[in-house]
């Protein structure tokens, strides 16, 4: 078995991290291998599927060249300080350079227990593995940036969370697995030279151009701050909802990480919540923006010390950079959103334009992603589109009188662009998505998964996810909202 492993985080200091090796499986067998993804790598896909390959991706063999690893990092949980948390299930075989020359993490999830797993197993279960697989591979075809998906293994075992389910291992590939809370560990213990090894680690593999900067750290803040605010943009412009924005589930390098009780919006609702753990409410949809830049000022936070030597100029610099959030967000967001309705050019009353239809499918329960998809099939004009154009999108609003009135302001707006409607519903098209990861859809995957051993749902799926902006007629299915006993309520964590 051949990786050409070419590690570095296993050469920072040895209280960055915990050399483990994964705990062995009983019965390994691949379920499903990205094999696009593993040619990237400059993996070959045949020796992956081999038995050796297998034996890898659950965990039972160690190839040559891999460290295996698993980090020490820290965390506010819903707002509470952790001053330990580390990778209580995972763990890190090695880093691969792939085919532009990009470092990228090779990580197996539900690896067995390490040193911070308090009391946890260290187990993963099938469906978690599943759906992370599904949505973050349905990320990466949607373009935002994210983690990948290489494999899912099952292992042989039950595990027990909602009562027994069949165990696995997730191969995860990431850009790189230090987060926020990997700052927070090393600066709430005064470790002022951790954090700058770190800083200077992050600066190195990630954000090159901070180096040659007057101020490296300084700028190393305000790229991570302005990535992560086009990060949570880009979100928020396809429905997206993380679910547990931990400062520990916060990437500092600005990709989707860590998919636990995550979902799409079916409904739109500023205020919906899919985390069966998040009560409150703190990570709505409507919130993630604003939790972001909380999380972000804890990363400042971290910083400071390296900022300036005075602590009143290293707060006025990190809260100018903080700052910076809100506009780089809204400007990004701005941006998402007239592109949405099919709008090029910026004029004044565009945002109280889109902000109007988002209120109007809140009032009316309209769905997110088929209404901003319908509504480019009106762009063409009631002559040009049919009248199965305005009634297929004005058929998702419980009362469509509010969407009508709407819509008027929003033809008058559009009229004022170049090109035609054609021109405009091509736009449209390019970036609002036919399909998104439904939650009704993947729970029917896990359940033919896990009580029939039958993956072709999730091969499906898959399949279909891969193309999110094609019209797929034969897969219409697939873009519909669930029926009212098909709704899921709430999705869990999987720890």
């Amino acid at each position: 078995m051949v990786v050409n492993f070419n590690n570095s985080y296993v050469k920072l200091p040895a209280r960055f991290f915990a050399r483990i090796a994964p705990t062995p499986v009983p019965a390994p067998r691949l379920i499903r291998l990205n094999e696009d993804l593993a040619l990237e790598l400059g993996l070959d896909p045949a020796q992956l599927r081999s038995e050796t390959g297998v034996q890898m991706l659950a965990g039972n063999f160690i190839p040559a060249g891999a460290e295996p690893l698993a980090m020490a990092y820290a965390g506010h949980q819903f707002g509470n300080w952790v001053p330990q948390l580390g990778d209580g299930r995972a763990v890190l075989l090695g880093e691969v350079l792939d085919r532009n020359g990009e470092r990228r993490d090779i990580q197996l999830k539900g690896a067995g227990r390490t040193p911070f797993s308090r009391s946890g197993d260290g187990r993963a279960a099938l469906g978690p593995a599943l759906r992370e697989y599904i949505v973050s591979e349905a990320m990466a075809a949607l373009g935002i940036p994210t983690t990948r998906a290489l494999a899912v293994a099952m292992t042989g075992e039950q595990i027990r969370r909602q009562g027994m389910q069949p165990g696995a291992v997730f191969t995860r590939v990431a850009r790189s697995h230090v987060r926020i809370g990997t700052f927070e560990f090393f600066a709430s213990r005064g470790d002022h030279e951790g954090v700058k090894t770190l800083a200077d680690y992050v600066i190195a593999r990630h954000y090159a151009d901070a180096a040659g900067q007057a101020q490296p750290y300084l700028a190393l803040l305000h790229a991570v701050i302005g990535r992560s605010a086009e990060l949570i943009a880009r979100w928020q412009l396809v429905g997206f909802i993380h679910g547990v924005m931990n400062t520990d589930n916060m990437s500092i390098a600005a990709e989707t990480i860590d998919y636990g009780p995550c979902a799409f919006m079916d409904a739109y609702h500023p205020k919906t919540v899919y985390s069966s753990i998040d009560s409150a409410g703190r990570y709505a949809y409507v919130n993630q923006p604003r939790i972001a830049q909380w999380n972000l000022a804890r990363f400042a936070q971290a910083l400071l010390p390296l900022l300036a030597e005075d602590e009143a100029a290293a707060i006025g610099l990190a809260q100018e950079a903080l700052n910076a959030f809100v506009e780089r967000f809204q400007s990004a967001y701005s941006q998402g959103l007239r592109g949405k309705l099919g709008l090029v050019q910026t004029q004044p009353g565009d945002d109280e334009l889109a902000q109007g239809l988002l209120d109007c499918m809140t009032q009316q329960g309209a769905d997110f992603t088929l209404t901003f998809r319908w509504l480019g099939d009106m762009a063409l004009g009631p002559q040009a589109g049919g009248p199965a154009a305005g009634s297929r999108v004005r058929s998702l609003f419980a009362d469509p009188q509010p969407f009508d009135a709407w819509s008027l302001r929003w033809r008058a707006r559009l009229a004022a662009e170049a090109g035609d409607g054609a021109a405009a519903r091509v736009r449209m098209r390019a970036v609002n998505p036919a399909f998104t990861p439904r939650n009704h859809r993947i729970e029917a995957v896990i359940q033919a998964a896990q009580q029939h051993a039958d993956f072709t749902p999730f091969e499906t799926l898959l399949k279909v996810l891969a193309a999110p902006y094609d019209e797929q007629p034969e897969s219409a299915q697939y873009a519909t909202p669930p029926q009212p006993h098909e709704v899921v309520q709430a999705t869990f964590c999987g720890t």
